[in-house]
């Protein structure tokens, strides 16, 4: 199963695994995948501290960072993240913050003392993912950055290739894919309808292939929707140069996430999703509940653009994640996932997983060479 990227990088299989857990980048990258942290709503400290922890972990194994810094969003020209804080915290209406706070309160969410309170411009715009990356590029263990939303800065990418680094990032359509390449990214991403988070609205079956064929010799990694071998083994088939996975590492043994959100995944089925703009501005695939509901309403306020409606949120955010196992929390909570969601009904170790995706993905590949005449 060995492609570019894996060669590149030094991994036995092209299995990325994103993940807001620093427990589970060790693992992933540990079994022979490549674990790729989540930097958004960390603060450069307490980024310093996860990288730390994974690099005292992680043995020889390589990982990567994950950013947020989008192409358009309020308040881009501004790098001083304290000016750009306040500059946007003076556009949000009261009405967003306190229909917020009502939801929360109504749910019976605790506030959180005010000396916890946490910075709202965690991520989400380049004055506060710079650091980040440069935070990142300091661990020689550092292999790769990917951008989630549009096409990384022309400074930020020559960062990156200065340290002898790879860049990527995610796309929802050829037209992006084709700006990525245009940039000098390493690699794509290209991830369908159905994946969690920040998505677009075309399908992965019909996504991967357009975006392959465009980009020519550009690796592209395949997201959208993958939760099994047979599935991997049909984004390789298109031409896939590995396959980036996110959902279904939320309900593994090493997820910090708290008992309630895991058994909340565990619970759903695939139609249990929505692309909503309620927590950070764009749309966003998460499980329905009051809250993605909430926000819908004719008679409610319509979330802000981004970085504004996650400076909204910052707060659900937090309150929902240190309450989680709180009576009615997890109705009102963040709970971004796909809609492979309906097959993730147990929890399992992520080398486990990472075996499980092995082992089915030489399971189809042999039951596709099977139906070979020449078989």
């Amino acid at each position: 199963m060995k492609t570019e990227l894996c060669e590149k990088l030094g991994i036995e299989y092209p299995i990325f695994a994103f993940t807001h857990c620093r427990d589970v980048v060790v693992a992933v990258s540990k079994a022979g995948g490549f674990g790729v942290l989540g930097a958004v709503g960390f603060s450069t400290e307490q980024l310093q501290t996860e990288l730390d922890w994974i690099d005292a972990h992680i043995g020889d194994a390589s990982y990567g960072v994950d950013t947020v810094i989008p192409q358009k969003y309020e308040g881009i020209g501004e790098m001083d993240p304290e000016k750009l804080q306040a500059q946007l915290a003076a556009q949000i209406p009261d009405e967003h913050r306190k229909f917020a706070s009502d939801l929360l309160a109504g749910h019976g969410v605790p506030e959180m003392p005010e000396s916890e309170k946490m910075h709202e411009l965690l991520g989400w715009t380049l004055a506060t993912a710079l650091p980040q990356v440069e935070e990142a590029l300091s661990r020689p263990n550092v292999k790769l950055i990917a951008n989630a939303l549009g096409t990384p800065p022309t400074e930020v990418v020559d960062l990156i290739h200065e340290k002898g680094r790879i860049v990527g990032a995610l796309c929802g359509s050829a037209k992006q894919a084709l700006s990525h390449k245009k940039a000098g990214l390493d690699f794509i991403i290209a991830q369908g309808y159905e994946g969690g988070g920040h998505t677009g609205d075309v399908g992965s079956m019909v996504l991967w292939p357009e975006v392959i064929d465009a980009v020519g010799d550009t690796p592209v990694l395949c997201a959208g929707g993958i939760g099994s071998g047979r599935q991997m083994a049909a984004a390789m088939a298109m031409g896939a140069a590995g396959v980036w996975t996110g959902s279904i590492w939320l309900t593994v043994k090493e997820a910090s996430n708290a008992p309630a959100q895991k058994e909340t995944y565990l619970a759903a089925g695939s139609r249990d999703t929505v692309r909503s703009r309620s927590v950070t501005g764009k749309p966003a695939r998460m499980l329905r509940n009051d809250w993605t509901e909430a926000w819908e309403r004719d008679d409610t306020p319509d979330p802000l653009p981004m970085p504004m409606q996650g400076m909204v949120t910052s707060d659900m955010m937090v309150r929902t994640h240190v309450y989680a196992d709180k009576a009615e929390t997890q109705a009102v909570a963040f709970n971004p996932v796909g809609q492979i969601v309906g097959r993730m009904n147990q929890i399992l170790p992520a080398k486990q997983v990472i075996s499980n995706l092995v082992d089915e993905y030489y399971d189809a590949t042999d039951r596709l060479q099977s139906l070979s005449p020449d078989a």
